[in-house]
């Protein structure tokens, strides 16, 4: 090779690295949250069982539903999708939205066929429920629930109903054995968090502005529940449980992350008012 053809291959090198580092520096990422909360409004009830020790006997307190929407350029990914759809004959009792998610998606100009993944912390119904609004996108939900969802015999607290397009085949699925780098850029990461069911995920979002944003699922419930390393009784493995919500914790100190959890109200305002984004 010429000391020509040298010097024009390594500019055309520098060109394609410098072109691709700026298209990836023009990839749009916000974080934007959904009201998904039963009736539209938090809930206060008992939190005896969210601790396997007792620690809440007798105390109550208000708790939401929360689902997001990452944007990551022109594509779109739905974190959880909260309680569903109010049923023909549904009474004012049952825990339905008051607003959903495709009608919230609606104030942002989107429609469902544009959502690309529906992204599941795990298999309750309180983040299942409006999943099968999105038929066209790929489901991203932890292995060890998938398992549980597609077994024989679901065991108690195991709802399919929600998740049927894909565990009948209708959709694309992907379970997710550890974690994943959803976009491949490591712009969002679905953290491997078992314990409160076999497959529990949680959410890493990095933001250009605001850093780090570490979203729950049920890694915790509430702020006490987070603080006291609190596992509830009704959690699938004690052990897990406890490992996930200390790694939690060490990535959120390392990566001064904002802590968002889901279920606890005095967390919504760490992020913009809907339809407000995080950026």
């Amino acid at each position: 090779m010429t000391k020509t053809s040298h010097l024009l291959c390594r500019t055309m090198a520098t060109v394609l690295l410098a072109s691709t580092s700026m298209a990836q520096a023009a990839t749009e990422i916000s974080l934007t949250r959904f009201d998904c909360s039963a009736n539209g409004s938090p809930t206060t009830a008992s939190i005896a069982a969210f601790s396997d020790t007792h620690a809440y006997d007798g105390q109550k307190l208000a708790l939401t539903a929360s689902c997001y929407l990452i944007k990551h350029g022109d594509d779109y990914m739905v974190w959880d999708t909260g309680y569903p759809v109010a049923a023909a004959g549904a009474t004012p009792s049952e825990r339905t939205v008051k607003t959903s998610l495709v009608e919230q998606l609606a104030q942002l100009k989107l429609k469902p066929e544009q959502i690309k993944y529906v992204g599941i912390s795990h298999y309750h119904g309180d983040h299942t429920g409006q999943a099968g609004s999105f038929p066209q996108a790929t489901l991203l939900i932890g292995k060890g629930d998938w398992d549980a969802l597609t077994a024989a015999q679901p065991a108690q607290g195991v709802n399919p109903a929600p998740l049927a397009n894909w565990i009948s085949g209708g959709g694309k699925v992907e379970p997710v054995p550890r974690d994943k780098d959803v976009f491949g850029d490591g712009s969002v990461t679905m953290l491997d968090m078992p314990g409160h069911t076999p497959g529990h995920h949680s959410l890493l979002v990095k933001l250009e502005t605001t850093g780090y944003v570490l979203v729950s699922g049920d890694v915790a419930h509430f702020h006490e529940n987070y603080a006291s390393n609190g596992v509830p009784s009704f959690n699938t493995n004690r052990a897990d449980s406890l490992a996930s919500i200390d790694r939690f914790k060490q990535i959120a100190a390392n990566l001064k992350a904002t802590v968002i959890i889901q279920h606890d109200p005095r967390d919504i305002g760490k992020l913009p008012a809907f339809p407000g984004a995080a950026k």
